[in-house]
């Protein structure tokens, strides 16, 4: 009896001569559909499917190999007599290989416009029911899912046989493909159904990257990114030039992406240890490079530049001056890239959806031990109808400006937070103190240049009017908080008997 290959793919990639390398090693050839035409063309033998089965293929193709004979030949342990003489009291021939892929779900889903029916007919079904089987009796059955695992396969087979010990892995790589497969289709109907938070959830992603290390040389790494593309996203920039990014880069760079989407206008955001270190928007991108840099000099060494306009001649310029680690923008004009690429370690990531709003189907999640905390992105700022002006001094429109200009970096920067702007500029940025006072110390502290005049941002309420006194001290003019304290009291009061603004939003950022 002739050892038989079932071949049923949508890729096609490398079918053809895949299938006859293994005729030359003494397969008969099964096909169905557009395969078995495929192979046909090219001069390749293949039994028809319905050959097997002995019934045609029906329901425009949605039954073709959901028969006995075919799962029977695919089960069959060879150690089993009992399974042995079942297959040849019943004329059912073994199949010994089985090389399948699945209804392209993903691209299909992809395509602008497509209707949901369209993606309901592109869900497989009997190529993940020959894969499982052939899978589950990977000790008789190769079974190849991936065309990259192809040359490895032929080349064991011809010579002498696949070993068990790859199609143990070539087992796994099924239940690995058919697991991310159900995990598009089933998160595409939760979105259609509007389900946030199941009871029970899966999430899939595929490899961009091996790294050469984690946060730090001892840990491991890789970077994978959403199956699904996310306009916007860091996975969806293109590399122009440097070396790898590393872990470090990737998050530090995520975390300017996401601050750089709260602006409107040109605006520069620094990052550095994952907190802003300087922030600026104005007029033009070179500018408000210029105020960004000149806000904290120290600090930018060795950061993450994000812009959300193109990156031109003059802000190369300034740029290519100091050490980045990289600079990520919608584009980079020629004369730019001129001046930057002469920077040999410099990193040049462009990504045309820059501004892109996050998805409200997408999810910030924290891996802790053992579990996973699942929440909303915060894509609030400040709610102009929760915002309340609780002192008598009343802002002008200058300072509500740079209010809210100042919360937006403020939201961004690990708490507990305190951020000091004046002119849409940030002067001061207090990060990740286990107290607010610390924070604002720190804040007016790192400024370079006198805070008069200035606005202080708060990701969080005032426990007690300490921060108020500080700020007065610092020439602090304007201050937005979210309020809430069982003191707000306290510190309204401070802030009338020195004639400082206060405005409640009403809405906390804490970062963690």
């Amino acid at each position: 009896m002739k050892k038989r290959a079932l071949i049923s793919v949508s890729d096609k990639t490398g079918i053809v001569e895949l299938a006859r390398e293994i005729v030359s090693c003494g397969y008969e050839i099964i096909s169905t559909g557009g395969t078995a035409t495929t192979l046909t063309e090219a001069g390749i033998d293949v039994i028809g499917i319905s050959d097997i089965t002995g019934f045609p293929e029906c329901l425009d193709g949605r039954v073709k190999t959901l028969h006995p004979n075919v799962h029977a030949g695919v089960l069959a342990m060879r150690s089993n007599s009992e399974h042995m003489a079942q297959l040849a009291e019943l004329n059912i021939n073994t199949i010994d290989m089985v090389i399948v892929n699945l209804y392209p779900f993903k691209a299909t889903v992809l395509k602008p416009g497509v209707d949901m029916q369209t993606c309901i007919e592109n869900i497989d079904i009997g190529g993940p029911t020959m894969l499982r089987s052939a899978a589950k009796n990977y000790q008789d059955v190769t079974v190849l899912v991936d065309p990259s695992d192809y040359a490895n396969a032929l080349a064991e087979l011809k010579n002498g046989g696949v070993s068990l010990e790859t199609k143990f892995y070539l087992m796994y790589k099924v239940y690995q493909h058919t697991a991310v497969y159900d995990t598009m289709i089933s998160t595409y109907l939760r979105e259609k159904l509007n389900i946030k938070f199941p009871e029970i959830v899966s999430f899939a992603y595929e490899k961009v990257q091996d790294m050469r290390y984690g946060e730090n040389p001892n840990q491991g790494a890789v970077f994978y990114k959403e199956c699904m593309p996310i306009a916007g996203s860091l996975p969806e920039a293109k590399q122009l030039h440097g070396k790898e990014l590393s872990y470090n880069n990737i998050n530090d760079t995520n975390g300017a992406l996401d601050l750089l989407r709260e602006y409107s206008e040109p605006t520069i955001v620094a990052v550095k240890h994952a907190n802003p270190c300087g922030v600026a928007s104005s007029d033009t991108i070179s500018e408000a490079f210029k105020k960004a840099y000149a806000s904290d000099p120290v600090s930018i060494f060795g950061g993450i530049i994000a812009s959300n306009r193109e990156i031109d001649k003059a802000t190369a310029e300034q740029i290519s001056k100091i050490f980045i680690e990289i600079v990520i923008a919608p584009s980079f004009s020629e004369q730019a890239l001129e001046i930057l690429e002469q920077k040999k370690n410099i990193r040049l990531l462009s990504l045309a959806s820059i501004n892109s709003p996050i998805p409200t189907t997408s999810f910030d999640m924290k891996k802790v031990l053992g579990g996973l905390l699942v929440q909303d992105y915060d894509t609030l700022v400040i709610d102009d109808e929760k915002c309340n002006v609780v002192t008598k001094a009343k802002p002008t429109a200058e300072q509500l400006e740079d209010m809210k200009f100042a919360m937006k970096v403020c939201k961004h920067t690990k708490s507990n937070a305190i951020v000091i702007g004046r002119d849409k500029v940030t002067l001061g940025v207090g990060a990740g103190q286990v107290n607010r006072i610390w924070a604002t110390k720190q804040a007016i502290e790192h400024s370079l240049v006198p805070t008069t005049g200035a606005v202080l941002a708060s990701d969080a309420f005032f426990p007690f009017n300490d921060c108020v006194e500080e700020a007065h001290k610092a020439g602090i003019t304007a201050i937005i908080q979210p309020g809430g304290s069982i003191r707000d009291k306290d510190s309204i009061e401070l802030c009338d008997k020195y004639g400082i603004v206060m405005v409640l939003s009403g809405d906390r950022h804490f970062k963690h």
